[in-house]
């Protein structure tokens, strides 16, 4: 999952399916608590290199501003069939196992998007906010803003 700060601040989450990586934005984040729903927008699948991809983007055809991957790890599919036959017919249950995320979560989709929930499990936590106790990437330690600052505003690493 990256925190993407573009036209607007949202996370991206992407799970592997098929060979990409299939991605919704995500406005206000994850929630933990099952009985938020968070908007999910579906965009465009993404090449699975950009798993790993922090920096700065300048006019990317991914979108430009400061990149973060907010977390990592691996998902199972918990819904009958492949995860590929789940998207398709709008609804896919996945269990996180992240760094910071875990347990599982339901995306379904609602007309053209979709909403991401927290299942109700050991992992459900409505007192806890990740998207505030934990801003830093998993892999370099860096904020969005620290991201951001990092590089001089047109150049894309």
């Amino acid at each position: 999952m990256q925190l993407h700060d573009a036209r607007r601040l949202h996370y991206d989450v992407r799970l592997e399916v098929d060979g990409v990586l299939k991605s919704w934005a995500v406005p206000r984040g994850p929630s933990l608590d099952p009985v938020v729903k968070r908007l999910a927008v579906f965009t465009t699948d993404h090449d699975l290199e950009y798993a790993s991809y922090e920096g700065v983007h300048a006019d990317s055809k991914y979108g430009s501003g400061a990149v973060i991957v907010w977390d990592a790890g691996v998902y199972t599919n918990l819904t009958p069939g492949s995860a590929a036959d789940a998207i398709s017919n709008g609804h896919l249950k996945v269990r996180l196992h992240g760094v910071k995320l875990s347990g599982a979560w339901a995306f379904t989709r609602t007309g053209e998007d979709w909403l991401l929930v927290k299942v109700r499990d050991d992992d459900a936590d409505p007192s806890r906010d990740l998207t505030v106790s934990e801003p830093r990437s998993v892999l370099s330690g860096l904020t969005i803003q620290e991201m951001a600052a990092s590089r001089p505003s047109g150049q894309e690493t």
